[in-house]
């Protein structure tokens, strides 16, 4: 009975711990993670999940990611995609 209390009681601090991380980051948030293989993801957060939240990539691919390998994509590491047009004379 003792071990079953720790248990949850570790499980709940666990899934506190994470909710406490996910409300850090708003639905829309771009963001960016690494995979296991070490690729560089980045996509908007779209949904919050049970204990994971949903990102959605530039390709169109959704991954169910854990809020602590989230990191939030400064404006800065954001590339422009317009291109500008000349002055006119």
């Amino acid at each position: 009975d003792l071990n079953r209390r720790i248990v949850e009681r570790l499980r709940v601090l666990h899934q506190l711990r994470a909710h406490a991380t996910m409300l850090t980051f708003s639905i829309g948030d771009r963001v960016t993670f690494a995979t296991d293989e070490g690729r560089i993801v980045v996509g908007t957060l779209v949904r919050y999940n049970r204990k994971t939240v949903s990102v959605l990539t530039d390709a169109g691919h959704r991954w169910n990611v854990s809020p602590h390998l989230l990191r939030p994509l400064e404006p800065r590491d954001i590339t422009p995609t317009v291109d500008r047009l000349p002055a006119k004379k």
